[in-house]
């Protein structure tokens, strides 16, 4: 029998199309032979979908066609599965239109991949082949993030965070603050996007007050933090879990900017004109990286502590930006469910992408069973003795 999988896609965050071309990239690379596989697409407003028309990529470039030609479904925990009921049910015939036993989510960006879905995938207890809820969390906020590799001993810029609030009621003393701090360039992000939504650098206050402009219109923190000179950004992956975490081939990503943006990333090329993006794919990059003597060993290394000491589970890519005078290396950030599943950068160690997916699968299960053998409720029910007054208050234990 074969086993039975969700990629879910889509989400309410301004990553929803992106997560849609690696989802579909996921979703083609399962085996057909092991798996019975489908997307389970959440819409912008957070309802979910399923339907056959759903595993085509044009089938998403006209939305209201696409929903109408689906079904919308509820996500059911049943025996040892999800059931995915049709809403609203039919009175008569049949409403369960599917089932999985097991979730690949391959979302991005805040409201599912920052922990969000994790927790509804925890409360439906179906395996899950991603971070769980803490890493998810944690990989998403980039000054949380900071601070725990810091714990960790693993090198992170030194960053400031501010509030939108703050910048609304003042901003002149909140760049101030980071001129008289950090000084320029400086790089501003969103403390909870990822591919690179709202990132900006800037060399003076007009270029500051626009990219602070910028970054609080996507999200109620801001990460202000000293633009590296001299920057060559470097990609690693990392798959596996607590015991089996392993490093990719390093990558290149090679743009004219200082920054690499979501342009860069997802609209260059053919992808913006007819919306034929290959998501990460489509960057142009140099992998394997060609890296001075040690500094591809080093990054690997890195990675994979990275990895560990955020907890994650999965499939992961961890960016590093480096000082190419002085060799210095720093932990930019880690998608914890990366574009296109960096499925690039394990063909280049010999994994395939199916194999990739293989794995992700087993991952989900191991931790599921692992998570069998703990205890999380007790025999006994404290209730059974209790009682209560008229108006509720406490009675005998």
């Amino acid at each position: 029998m074969k086993t039975r999988v969700a990629v879910i896609i889509g989400g309410h965050s301004v990553e929803h199309e992106v997560s849609i071309i690696s989802g579909l990239q996921a979703l083609n690379a399962l085996s057909k032979d092991k798996y019975e596989a489908f997307p389970l697409y959440i819409s912008k407003d957070n309802r979910f979908y399923v339907g056959e028309n759903l595993h085509e990529i044009a089938s998403y470039r006209d939305m209201p066609s696409c929903l109408a030609a689906a079904t919308r479904v509820l996500p059911v925990p049943a025996e040892g599965c999800v059931e995915l009921v049709r809403y609203p049910m039919k009175k008569f015939g049949k409403n369960v239109v599917a089932a999985f036993d097991v979730a690949i989510p391959v979302v991005h960006g805040t409201n599912v991949e920052d922990g969000t879905l994790m927790g509804y995938l925890e409360m439906l207890g179906v395996p899950y082949a991603s971070c769980d809820v803490t890493s998810s969390a944690l990989g998403m906020d980039k000054f949380a993030m900071k601070g725990a590799l810091r714990q960790a001993g693993i090198p992170v810029l030194e960053a400031r965070q501010y509030t939108g609030k703050q910048y609304a009621v003042n901003n002149d003393a909140v760049l101030d603050d980071i001129e008289s701090a950090i000084g320029y360039p400086v790089i501003v992000k969103p403390v909870n996007l990822g591919s690179s939504v709202g990132i900006s650098k800037a060399k003076n206050r007009a270029e500051l007050t626009d990219a602070m402009d910028l970054a609080v219109s996507f999200s109620a923190r801001v990460l202000v933090e000293r633009a590296v000179p001299n920057l060559r950004e470097i990609n690693c992956s990392v798959l596996g879990d607590y015991e089996t975490a392993r490093p990719s081939a390093c990558e290149e990503p090679l743009n004219a900017e200082d920054i690499l943006t979501f342009g860069d990333k997802y609209l260059s090329g053919n992808g913006g004109k007819s919306g034929g993006s290959k998501g990460m794919t489509d960057l142009k990059r140099r992998c394997p990286a060609e890296l001075p003597e040690g500094m591809t060993q080093r990054v690997q290394e890195l990675a994979v502590a990275t990895f560990k000491a955020l907890g994650c589970l999965g499939v992961a890519r961890i960016d590093f930006l480096n000082d190419k005078e002085t060799g210095e290396l720093w932990v930019n950030e880690i998608n914890t469910i990366p574009g296109s599943l960096s499925f690039y950068l394990w063909q280049e160690v010999g994994v395939s992408f199916s194999a990739l997916m293989d794995e992700l699968v087993n991952l989900a299960f191991k931790r599921q069973r692992e998570r069998e053998a703990l205890t999380f409720t007790y025999e006994s029910n404290i209730l059974s003795g209790t009682t209560f007054g008229a108006k509720g208050s406490k009675g005998k234990a």
